[in-house]
């Protein structure tokens, strides 16, 4: 129990100089791979986030990996999400999971869900969560790439929901939308 509270010079310098050196090589990477590498807008973002931490973690605090090595994984799971984003912006989204709809207007869609494997506890709370006070007010409730799940709602009386905002989101057919100004909604 002593040795929690004990440690040596060499030790602790050792903590500081792999600070320093992790410090710098996240910056770089940053900086090479762009703020994108620490955001939550996909499953894979996300992962790279809670991955780089726990190399990080250990890099810092352990003597296993060394600090070169664990700069290399830095710049190994940066390079898959550089490529990863590249994939996105060329199409090529297999990483990627789909949107899908959780309510089409005040109907709960049960088999999305389902698949989603949200419960209607789940739903309920985010639909407190985003203020919602009547279900006539919600437009659609879509399940994110992310694991987030988004209310889009409104004053039964205003208008619909435009199309585009549902691109690209499994079952946004159920959904009661209207185009803009001839844009194809968005």
């Amino acid at each position: 129990m002593a040795d929690w509270f004990v440690a040596s010079p060499q030790s602790l310098l050792a903590v500081v100089l792999s600070t320093l050196g992790v410090y710098v090589a996240l910056v770089v990477l940053v900086r090479l791979v762009g703020l994108r590498s620490f955001s939550k807008m996909t499953s894979v973002d996300f992962a790279l986030t809670i991955t780089t931490g726990a190399v990080l973690a250990s890099t810092l605090l352990n003597q296993s990996p060394p600090l070169l090595q664990g700069v290399v994984a830095l710049a190994a799971l940066f390079a898959l999400q550089a490529a990863a984003s590249w994939g996105r912006r060329h199409g090529l989204s297999v990483l990627d999971n789909e949107p899908l709809v959780l309510m089409a207007g005040a109907e709960v869609l049960e088999d999305n869900l389902k698949r989603a494997g949200v419960t209607k506890a789940d739903l309920r709370g985010k639909l407190r969560e985003a203020n919602v006070l009547t279900l006539d007010q919600v437009r659609a409730v879509v399940f994110e790439t992310t694991g987030d799940i988004s209310v889009l709602h409104g004053d039964p009386d205003g208008p619909a929901l435009e199309a585009g905002l549902l691109r690209g989101v499994r079952d946004a057919d159920r959904v009661a939308t209207v185009e803009r100004d001839g844009r194809g909604g968005g």
